[in-house]
C-alpha cells in the first residue's frame, strides 16, 4: 500500500497520464485472467474431451450468478470508497473496506449452500445431458465449496484499484493465473484429476492470494486499513454500496439468463458439440471483453473521485479517451475472428465438427464488436458515479430488453443460426439507446460548468 499517501493525482494529474497509470495494471490482470480462462478450457478441451468442454460451457450460468453477487458487494463498495475518497472522507472508507468483506462473506456463504442443494436439477435446467451433467457437477461441486474465498479475493482486489492501488491488484491476479497455470496441467494431466483438477486449481490459487491481500490491509500505516469498528455492518453502507452494486448484479444475472437461453438454443439446435462450440466462441470474446473491463476498471477511480470532487470537464474527459482506446480493442477482436477462426478454433480442439460450429460461432458473434466497446464503457461510466438507476438500464437494455426476446424468437426462424445471431443484432441496438442516454448526460454536464 502506499503508507500514509492518498490518491490526490486523481484530481490534478493529466486524465491520459491517469488512464494509463490505472488502466494498463488493470489490462495486465484482465488480460491474464482471460488468458486463463482460455488455457483452462484448452487444457480441459485436449486432456478430459469435448464433452468435459460442453459440461464447462453448462457450468457458466452458475458461474456468472456467483460472480453477480460478488459484483454487488464488491464492484459496489468499490465505487462508492472512490468518491468518499474523492471527498476525503477516510473514516468512512475504511468502514466501507470492512463492510466488503463481511458482506462477501455473507452472500459467498449462502449462495454456496443453495447452489450446493440444487446442484444437479440447476444444470439440468441450464441445459446439461447425461452425457455432460457429470462434467458439469464435478467442476461445480469444487467452486462452490471454494466461493466464499473467490468473493472476497474479488471484492478486495476491487478496493485495492479504487483505493490507488492498481498495481497491487494487477499483481494478486498475475500471481493468481500463474499459479493456476502451473497448477492446472498438473492436477489434469499427470494426477488425472480430470475436470476437479482444473476447478481446484482455481480455488488453490485464489485462496493463496486472499492470504496476501489480507496482509495488504493490515498496514495501520496505511489510510486505507481493517479496523474492529469497520467490520460491524453499517446500514447506510450497505444500502448504498449495494445500490451501486446492483449494476453489475443486474449485469451478471441477466448474463446468467442469456448464457441459459442459450445453452438450452444451442442443445435443441445443435447439440453438445454446439455448446461445446459456445464454449470456445465464448472464451475468445471473453479475452477481448476483458480488456476493455480493464480500461473500465482504470476510468472507475478517476471519473468516481473527480465526480466526487465535481471536476465535471476531468470525468468526461477520462470517459471520451477510455472509449477510444476500448473501441480500437474491439475492432482488433473483430478482425481477426472476421479473418482467422479456423486457425483459433484449432488451438482448443482438433475435431473438425466442432472447429466448424466455432468458425460459424465467431464470425456471426464478433460482427458487431466495433461498436460494443462503446456500450461497455458508457454503462460504466455511469457506474462509477454512482447513478445507479441509469448504469442498471444500460446494462439490461443488451441482455434482458433486445436479447432474450431475440433468443427465443429467431432460433425458431434460423435454427442454429438464429442462437448466434440474437447477440450482435442485440449489441446494435442496445448502443443506440446508449448513445441518446449518453448525449444527455453531457449536456447536463455542460450546463453545470457554463
Amino acid at each position: 500500500m502506499r503508507n500514509n499517501a492518498t490518491p490526490v493525482e486523481l484530481g490534478t494529474e493529466k486524465t491520459g497520464k491517469l488512464l494509463q497509470q490505472y488502466a494498463v495494471p488493470a489490462i495486465i490482470a484482465s488480460v491474464a485472467a482471460a488468458l486463463y480462462n482460455i488455457t483452462d478450457s484448452i487444457f480441459i478441451g485436449h486432456g478430459v474431451g469435448k464433452d468435459a468442454l460442453a459440461g464447462l460451457g453448462i457450468t457458466f450460468p452458475l458461474m456468472n450468478l456467483a460472480a453477480a453477487f460478488g459484483a454487488m458487494t464488491g464492484v459496489g463498495a468499490s465505487t462508492l470508497l472512490s468518491i468518499r475518497i474523492g471527498q476525503k472522507d477516510y473514516s468512512s472508507a475504511n468502514q466501507i473496506l470492512g463492510n466488503v468483506v463481511v458482506l462477501n462473506v455473507i452472500t459467498g456463504l449462502s449462495f454456496s449452500i443453495v447452489a450446493m442443494i440444487f446442484l444437479k436439477p440447476v444444470l439440468l435446467f441450464f441445459g446439461a445431458s447425461e452425457v455432460t451433467l457429470p462434467y458439469a457437477a464435478q467442476f461445480m461441486h469444487i467452486i462452490l465449496l471454494g466461493n466464499i474465498f473467490s468473493h472476497i479475493y474479488f471484492g478486495l482486489n476491487a478496493v485495492l484499484r479504487a483505493s490507488g492501488n492498481p498495481e497491487k491488484a494487477m499483481y494478486a491476479t498475475l500471481m493468481t493465473v500463474g499459479i493456476n497455470l502451473v497448477l492446472n496441467p498438473l492436477f489434469i494431466f499427470v494426477f488425472k484429476w480430470g475436470i476437479q483438477g482444473s476447478a481446484l486449481a482455481t480455488v488453490i490459487s485464489q485462496l493463496i492470494m486472499l492470504v496476501w491481500q489480507f496482509s495488504l490491509f493490515q498496514r495501520k500505516d496505511s489510510f486505507l486499513h481493517f479496523t474492529r469498528e469497520g467490520l460491524k455492518l453499517k446500514k447506510r453502507i450497505v444500502i448504498d454500496s449495494t445500490s451501486i452494486g446492483l449494476s453489475p448484479f443486474l449485469m451478471n444475472g441477466a448474463a446468467c439468463v442469456i448464457v441459459i437461453l442459450i445453452n438450452q438454443g444451442l442443445k435443441r439446435t445443435g447439440g453438445d458439440d454446439a455448446i461445446s462450440a459456445y464454449t470456445i466462441v465464448n472464451r475468445i470474446a471473453m479475452f477481448f471483453v476483458m480488456i476493455v473491463v480493464g480500461f473500465n476498471q482504470g476510468m472507475q477511480p478517476i471519473a468516481g473521485y473527480n465526480f466526487g470532487a465535481k471536476k465535471y470537464e476531468r470525468v468526461t474527459s477520462v470517459f471520451w479517451l477510455t472509449v477510444r482506446c476500448a473501441t480500437v480493442v474491439t475492432v482488433t477482436g473483430f478482425a481477426l475472428m472476421e479473418l482467422f477462426p479456423n486457425a483459433i478454433a484449432s488451438i482448443f480442439t482438433t475435431d473438425a465438427t466442432l472447429k466448424a460450429l466455432a468458425v460459424t460461432g465467431f464470425r456471426i458473434v464478433f460482427v458487431s464488436y466495433p461498436v460494443v466497446a462503446f456500450q461497455m464503457v458508457s454503462s460504466n461510466f455511469f457506474q462509477s458515479m454512482g447513478m445507479a438507476k441509469k448504469a442498471i438500464f444500460l446494462s439490461l437494455t443488451r441482455q434482458v430488453l433486445f436479447l432474450i426476446p431475440l433468443l427465443i424468437i429467431l432460433p425458431k426462424i434460423w435454427q442454429l443460426k438464429g442462437v448466434w445471431w440474437s447477440m450482435p443484432i442485440a449489441d446494435a441496438v442496445a448502443v443506440v439507446i446508449t448513445a441518446v442516454m449518453l448525449f444527455i448526460q453531457m449536456r447536463k454536464f455542460r450546463s453545470i460548468e457554463n
